[in-house]
């Protein structure tokens, strides 16, 4: 079996040892390197036929290295974040003082957002008693009133409807 992708064993081509000049020589211009340090590693680098043969020429300087010496950056895992919190056990429910059924039966007799009024979700009732003159909002009254029907709701506070 062959060796890890980042192991110094690795051979270089080419343009490994083009971009390892080219940083050499941005160190050189920084100032970070004096000429004859400089010429020598760029002849290291010349002769080098190894990744572990250029590592050393960089131990001293800082960033930028060559892309190839630098080992991969994993990514962070994104932490899963609840979109709701879950219930706390200990809290008491108080249920609402308007009735499930009642609404439900508001919007299907009188469907133009009687049972959204009457629950206090008053823009959506305004906004189904607006869409009754297109034809929509008869249709969009009855089949929100019987999802109240069964599956029940929540008033504009947020608290459950009694059945």
């Amino acid at each position: 079996m062959g060796e890890p992708i980042g192991s110094d064993e690795l051979r270089i081509g080419t343009q490994e040892r083009e971009d390892a000049i080219k940083i050499l020589g941005d160190h050189f211009s920084d100032g970070r390197l004096p000429v004859d340090v400089y010429e020598e590693r760029v002849d290291k680098v010349i002769e080098a036929t190894t990744r572990g043969e250029l590592r050393p020429l960089f131990r001293d300087l800082p960033a930028p290295y060559p892309a190839f010496l630098v080992p991969p950056v994993r990514p962070i895992e994104p932490v899963p974040v609840p979109v709701y919190p879950p219930p706390n056990p200990n809290q008491l429910v108080v249920p609402s003082d308007r009735h499930r059924y009642l609404a439900g039966v508001l919007q299907i007799i009188l469907p133009f957002g009687t049972g959204r009024f009457y629950t206090g979700h008053t823009s959506m009732a305004m906004a189904q008693l607006c869409m009754v003159f297109c034809g929509v909002g008869i249709i969009w009254s009855i089949v929100d009133g019987v999802v109240i029907l069964v599956g029940g709701g929540t008033d504009a506070y947020g608290r459950p409807l009694r059945h």
